[in-house]
């Protein structure tokens, strides 16, 4: 089944943060297999051209630009800074020097832009398409994801307290999900929250 998926290629010589991004990319886009590189090389013998996207370090699209302005549609340029003037123009730029909820919103973004609301993606597995929680606990974790607090909560869908807590509980129990960040992944890549509202 693993075969039959798509693959992401991160290249990058900074081992924390590729496993950091590979984590994040496989919460955002769960059906797709990421493996990581800490070089051109290690990407070079490993049939390069398998890849439906390369996350790559600014230093080593520099190093072998010829390659990467071919494959430019596919390649995600690593950047340590948010300010254009020091990313490069030719290709698609994320800058990885941010809080997780913002690269998490970044990826997103990539993600729906580029892939029409997982339209051009194969379809999800089954098991990740059938409908786990309730509708009470969607409309409460599209709250949490917008960014409510659990007062703010009970207060617009006229629960209490600790019905709130409990909801919450219960949803990342459910998800097997342990923070926000996860939480806001599962609840745009499902359609539960327009990205634009976060």
């Amino acid at each position: 089944m693993n075969s039959h998926r798509p693959k992401i290629a991160i290249i990058d010589p900074n081992t924390l943060s590729v496993l950091g991004l590979k984590s994040i990319l496989q919460t955002v886009m769960p059906i797709m297999t990421v493996d990581t590189f800490g070089s051109f090389t290690e990407l070079e013998v490993n049939h390069p051209e398998q890849y439906f996207h390369y996350f790559v370090s600014m230093n080593v699209v520099l190093e072998n630009k010829p390659f990467f302005l071919a494959q430019r549609k596919k390649t995600i340029v690593l950047t340590l800074s948010l300010d254009t003037m020091s990313q490069l123009s030719e290709f698609h730029s994320l800058c990885i020097n941010v809080p997780e909820s913002e690269l998490v919103r970044s990826l997103l973004m990539l993600e729906q832009h580029a892939h029409g609301h997982g339209q051009n993606l194969p379809p999800m597995p089954k098991a990740l398409q059938q409908k786990i929680l309730s509708d009470r606990e969607i409309e409460v974790m599209s709250l949490i994801v917008q960014g409510f607090i659990n007062k703010e909560i009970a207060d617009k869908l006229n629960i209490g307290l600790s019905t709130v807590i409990t909801h919450r509980k219960n949803i990342m129990d459910k998800l097997g999900l342990k923070s926000v960040s996860a939480l806001t992944i599962y609840a745009v890549t499902h359609g539960y929250v327009d990205i634009n509202t976060i």
